[in-house]
């Protein structure tokens, strides 16, 4: 179970630690799953504005492999592909948790209103985004909000651009409150919380691997 929420992986019910980095990695190979994944991306998504040498993707590769028990030579999930990146090639589904009493949370961008999904949210240019962001100063994944049962935590991730709350640029995950003014570029959205009550089927964005049980 791979958890972007939480960010754990979890195997058999028990947590397999990983660096920010490996979870990074394995996060993106889901998202992009089954195409394969150029080494220029990965490092533009890990390392941005950074230069790092191809050694470092290697050692996450297998830091990631050894997470996971699998074996380069016959991969189960982790494949790759030479000269080029890698690529998730295990099975993976999305589940469909059923959430009860929490937070109901969305985002209100001029009169139009973007309701929140538990766990990650995405804010940006990337197609299946969650809110789309129609700004050129918006990265392809810019920021995300992770609601969980009783919170909701604004996090940049690392955009050219930064993130902006209350007119503040932010520098680390930061708690939302009802009414929060969000900036991105010239787009600027209203962050809404109320409590939710009863149950109600919600689709997560969840990445589960064969072996695994786990969230994108």
């Amino acid at each position: 179970m791979l958890d972007s929420g939480t960010r754990e992986l979890a195997c058999r019910g028990r947590a397999v630690p990983l660096s920010p980095k490996v979870f990074e990695l394995l996060e993106l190979l889901l998202e992009r799953r089954p195409e394969a994944v150029a080494k220029e991306a990965i490092h533009d998504r890990l390392w941005p504005k950074s230069f790092v040498s191809e050694s470092s993707l290697a050692r996450l590769a297998a830091e990631a492999r050894a997470a996971l028990a699998d074996d380069a030579r016959k991969p189960r999930y982790l494949r790759t592909v030479f000269g080029f990146g890698y690529a998730f090639c295990g099975e993976a589904v999305e589940e469909r948790p059923r959430v009860g009493s929490g937070l109901a949370c969305r985002l209100s961008i001029g009169t139009q209103d973007i309701p929140l999904s538990p766990g990650e949210n995405v804010l940006g240019r990337a197609e299946g985004a969650a809110v789309s962001i129609p700004s050129t100063k918006a990265s392809r994944r810019h920021a995300r909000i992770v609601v969980e049962e009783q919170r909701a935590v604004l996090e940049d991730l690392a955009s050219k651009n930064g993130t902006f709350l209350r007119g503040k640029l932010i520098e680390a995950p930061s708690p939302l409150a009802d009414g929060d003014e969000i900036s991105i570029g010239e787009v600027v959205m209203t962050f809404r919380i109320t409590r939710g009550e009863g149950s109600t089927e919600t689709a997560s964005r969840r990445g589960t691997a064969t072996g695994l049980r786990g969230r994108r």
